[in-house]
This record gives structure tokens, sequence and C-alpha cells, in this order.
């Protein structure tokens, strides 16, 4: 008897990220990423079980991954301020198939309350701290604010943007922050 193939839990992460890229977060089934990642659906379900663990697997990957590019980025001790000029960078940099699936995870967290919480408290913590009180904080939430609209609209098809013209917006995105200095 042979042993039995193990499943790359990866490979499958990156299955369901392209269906989600590439075909919108309604394609994203067990189903659709066995047969893309070419195992059986109960191969899928061995590794994640439900397709919420594997949104949540996703989520928690794509978290992983931009954290470690914001870190390098604000660096220890960062301030509230500089924090949103990290994340207005760090988004800047992601390739478009990123953004792509981000924006493709986004739409499927929205089927589901506990990982739209945990979204939503993401989406706190990068904020967490801003003195609204003053100048700097306001524009530094205006950058964040802008920062993260221009991601959902160029990603859900509703702003067509050249890459010339990504990098002018994130240009002028950072000159609101730039003023705080």
């Amino acid at each position: 008897m042979g042993r039995r193939k193990t499943i790359d839990r990866n490979h499958v992460l990156e299955v369901a990220e392209e269906i989600i890229g590439s075909r919108g977060a309604a394609a994203l089934t067990i189903d659709a990423v066995a047969k893309a990642a070419g195992i059986t659906k109960g191969g899928v379900q061995s590794c994640f079980g439900t397709k919420e663990v594997l949104i949540a697997a996703m989520l928690k990957r794509w978290i992983g991954d931009y954290e470690q590019q914001f870190d390098k980025i604000a660096g220890e001790g960062a301030t509230p301020v500089e924090r949103v000029a990290a994340h207005v960078e760090t988004t800047h940099r992601h390739d478009d198939g990123s953004h792509s699936r981000v924006v493709g995870l986004l739409a499927a967290l929205l089927q589901t309350p506990e990982h739209l919480a945990e979204t939503r408290h993401w989406y706190e913590r990068r904020l967490d701290g801003l003195d609204l009180n003053t100048d700097e904080a306001r524009r530094a939430r205006l950058a964040f604010l802008a920062t993260e609209g221009v991601v959902l609209l160029r990603f859900l098809g509703l702003v067509p943007l050249t890459s010339g013209q990504w990098d002018d917006i994130f240009k002028d995105i950072k000159t609101l922050i730039a003023e705080n200095a």
C-alpha cells in the first residue's frame, strides 16, 4: 500500500487567492479550489474544513505578509502618523495581483460576520492613537482613507488607472502626510 499523498496547504491557499483575484469572491468554493489545485474536494476539506476557515487562513496569510512589509517601513516606535505613512507606502508597493486578491478577499469577508469583525479591528488598529485634534493627524486620517478608497475603486474595476496614474495618486496622498513634517 502506497504512502498517503500530502496536500501542500500553501499551494491550496495560493490557488484560492488566484480564484478570488481572477474570478471574484463569488467563484470561491471548496469544489473550485479542489479542481484548480488538482486535488479532491475532501482534500481541501481535510486541510481547512469549511470555506470560512479557508477564508480565515487567506486573511491570516495576507495580514502576515502585509505586517512584515509594514514593520520594515514603520520601524520600532513609530508614531500614529508615521504608522499611517507606513500603511500608505506599504499599500503603494503591493503589486496589482496582491491588491486584486485582497479586494476579492474583502468581498468574501463581507459575507461572514466574524471575519468582518476581525477586519474592522485591523482597520481600527491602523488609525489607533491619532489625535484628531491636530491638523497632522487629520491629514493622516484623510491619507489613510484615500489610500483605502483608491485601492477599492481600482481593484473593483470602478476606476481604471494606469500604473502612472496610480503612482501620481500615491504621490498626492504622500504629500498629505509630508505636510505634517
